[in-house]
């Protein structure tokens, strides 16, 4: 007599390895209108004795590694990870989340990752905090107060997520893949692995210039750090000039979600374009992807960071006055306040950075202490950063072969008087938008 052939439970080997494949691939498949039977069925079949739970727990962690690996090679990083998770699903999915990533980085040393991976890694705070792969589940459950059939099914709606992401533009290479690592990381110059002295010197500037209850410090302090990011920009591309390491772009992913994830993206994209970068939105994933050199990649970060920080304390400022009719101000006043916010921030940094430009090619160079010197005109500038520019404008056609543009409305005229206000106070102060000490 033959032996019955297994439908669900344990394999042979004592494993829950079948049961859990099988389980996520009823979640994956199933129509939106059916995803509610099939999540309920998963989870009963993972979380039905308590015996099995260890083997599931087990099994879970070894399925992460192929989910999430699954997902490093289709061009997703830690970050775009968890923000998924966080824009789909609750807490406990993010925490879930974060622990897979974590099970699964076990398998990398740090040296198969970059610097950006790494950091990504730290901001999470990924941790193997659990005893061991059989107890992680009962752990996790104990942590957040779930029972077995609970956990069960935020597992499966976390791996559905994950399972379904399609491509992307890779930002990087995957864990393990390799690839040339970029000259600021090759330099490693910094407190900060991989991090050029100024560029700590700007994100220590923009920090102060969050913290500050002085305005018109803010200001000196924000403008200071433009000064040394379009100083760094040009130094880089001299560097460049001639060497035999010529560093290609690189592109990084940032966040950027609703409310008034419009105004955002159009603020991230003038800190961009004036540092000689490239910005593209990916409305549905909640990311834009920057295009450019490395180290203009970390100032605009940084930056960007800072101003937006500074933008919504202004808009939240401005927006809970009232009317003179004693009317509340509007979602379309903070709309247009932060679209003009965006639009003056541009003018500014554009003309900062063509001030800075143009100081460099007559010989007029900044140094880290913020006092000038006075050196020889270098012929090799001009014609290095319209390379750079061209370089950068190559790689976004590489990247994104098919682009649309979008077209900003706003319907506040008093919004967008305030937001221009704001942008002159919070950002580059002075005349005719040019950078002062």
């Amino acid at each position: 007599m033959g032996k019955r052939r297994q439908q669900g439970g344990t394999g042979a080997d004592g494993s829950a390895g079948p049961l859990l494949e099988q389980a996520v691939r009823a979640v994956l498949t199933a129509p939106d209108d059916g995803l509610d039977l099939a999540l309920d069925t998963g989870a009963s079949l993972l979380a039905a004795s308590p015996g099995q739970w260890p083997a599931v727990s087990r099994a879970l962690l070894g399925y992460a590694d192929t989910a999430v690996g699954r997902c490093w090679s289709a061009g997703w990083r830690p970050a775009d990870l968890a923000r998924v998770v966080r824009r789909e699903l609750k807490p406990v999915h993010q925490a879930l989340a974060v622990d897979l990533i974590a099970a699964e980085n076990r398998r990398h040393p740090a040296a198969a990752t970059d610097r950006r991976w790494q950091e990504q890694l730290r901001e999470l705070e990924t941790e193997v905090w659990w005893e061991g792969d059989e107890a992680y589940l009962a752990a996790f459950a104990h942590r957040h107060r779930l029972d077995r059939f609970a956990l069960a099914t935020n597992v499966l709606e976390l791996l559905r997520s994950w399972g379904r992401l399609p491509p992307i533009a890779p930002v990087g290479p995957a864990p393990g893949q390799g690839g040339k690592a970029s000259g600021v990381e090759r330099r490693a110059r910094g407190p900060v692995p991989g991090e050029p002295r100024m560029l700590s010197r700007i994100r220590a500037l923009l920090a102060k210039a969050e913290s500050t209850e002085y305005p018109e410090e803010a200001e000196a302090l924000t403008a200071k750090a433009q000064q040394l990011m379009a100083q760094h920009s040009i130094d880089e591309a001299l560097l460049a000039v001639g060497g035999e390491d010529r560093d290609a772009p690189a592109a990084l992913r940032i966040g950027v979600d609703n409310p008034y994830e419009v105004p955002k993206t159009m603020l991230l994209d003038a800190v961009a374009a004036a540092n000689r970068c490239r910005v593209v939105w990916a409305k549905e994933f909640g990311f834009c992807t920057i295009i450019g050199f490395d180290g203009d990649l970390d100032g605009v970060e940084l930056l960007y960071t800072s101003l937006l920080v500074q933008a919504t304390h202004a808009m939240n400022k401005a927006g809970s006055r009232q009317h003179l009719d004693g009317a509340s101000r509007t979602k379309a006043f903070r709309h247009s306040f932060l679209v003009a916010y965006a639009a003056r921030i541009r003018e500014r940094l554009t003309a900062a950075t063509e001030r800075a430009t143009s100081d460099a090619a007559a010989g007029r160079h900044l140094r880290e202490d913020g006092t000038e010197e006075q050196l020889v005109p270098d012929d090799r500038l001009l014609p290095a950063l319209a390379a750079r520019t061209e370089a950068v404008d190559e790689q976004v056609g590489r990247m994104f072969p098919k682009l649309v543009s979008q077209r900003v409305r706003v319907s506040d005229g008093e919004g967008w008087v305030a937001g221009r206000a704001a942008a002159d106070r919070a950002a580059l102060h002075g005349r005719a938008g040019e950078i002062r000490p």
